[in-house]
């Protein structure tokens, strides 16, 4: 009985000093964990809370929130791995291996996902706004983190990687509240063109949808091999512009066959010289 006394005291003397150590650092581990996880969540909602106040489009919100949470989980695991005597630094390296392997692999994709962020971000436009880009004009349907599509005015779908589209020249039509309708005619050098004028301006003052302020002017642009070519430039809301283009420029050709004033007709002046005269 002794005996096994001496050997149970022997055995707590030996594996004491090793439970509270280690117990020490589990507990310290586990502590970390829950602390760790609970602020992750903190950092999580504080940036939501700052996405939604910049009103950041619903789709990089989402992403971007759940990318963040992953990432911060990672790194807090692998402190708590490192924190029980687990070796992580092979781990860690072979991270980098794989992530640097996955980006050369997927260099194209992630350029179209900076370039999805950046748009989302900054918004050079939104959904349901007409632009131009890469060679594409058309309505806005969907932005997506790696594409953008559009619908062009005969209803095809176009579908542009963002990494291209961020990185060139976009002209977004439907940003501004009001667009200037620039309606090119010309007429006949015989043609007076003060009458000209007067008509056009009448046409633009008739239109309830051509804006007082600015009004709307017409200038002499140019002298033309067959024709003088005026200008009608008159202001109108964004959504009126091709109406008004449309309607105003049929309206003019009505007014000038009534008061008129010739629309010339492209042509050319040929000079024949036979070989006699040349002689």
């Amino acid at each position: 009985m002794e005996q096994l006394m001496e050997k149970l005291q022997g055995l707590e003397e030996a594996w004491l000093p090793l439970v509270i150590e280690y117990g020490s650092k589990l507990f310290l581990a586990l502590l970390t964990l829950v602390i760790g996880w609970w602020l992750v969540g903190r950092v999580v909602k504080a940036m939501d809370a700052v996405m939604n106040k910049r009103n950041v489009e619903p789709t990089l919100h989402g992403f971007v929130s759940a990318l963040v949470s992953i990432a911060l989980k990672v790194l807090l695991l692998i402190t708590v791995a490192g924190m029980v005597g687990i070796e992580t630094t092979s781990f860690i390296a072979m991270l980098g291996a794989a992530g640097l392997a996955v980006g050369l692999a997927l260099q194209g994709s992630l350029a179209n996902f900076a370039g999805g962020a950046l748009i989302l971000f900054l918004r050079p436009f939104r959904a349901g706004e007409y632009i131009e880009a890469q060679g594409v004009g058309g309505t806005v349907d969907s932005i997506q983190i790696f594409n953008t599509i559009l619908k062009t005015p005969d209803n095809k779908t176009v579908i542009i990687p963002n990494g291209s589209l961020s990185n060139g020249n976009i002209i977004n039509y439907s940003r501004q509240p009001t667009r200037r309708v620039d309606l090119n005619i010309g007429i006949d050098y015989g043609d007076d063109v003060k009458k000209a004028r007067s008509i056009l301006l009448g046409l633009a003052a008739a239109d309830s949808r051509v804006l007082k302020d600015p009004e709307a002017v017409v200038w002499l642009v140019s002298l033309g091999d067959n024709s003088v070519n005026l200008s009608l430039r008159m202001w109108t809301k964004t959504e009126d512009f091709w109406g008004v283009f449309w309607d105003i420029q049929e309206q003019a050709k009505e007014a000038f066959d009534a008061q008129g004033i010739t629309i010339p007709f492209p042509q050319r002046t040929v000079h024949m010289v036979t070989e006699a005269a040349a002689e």
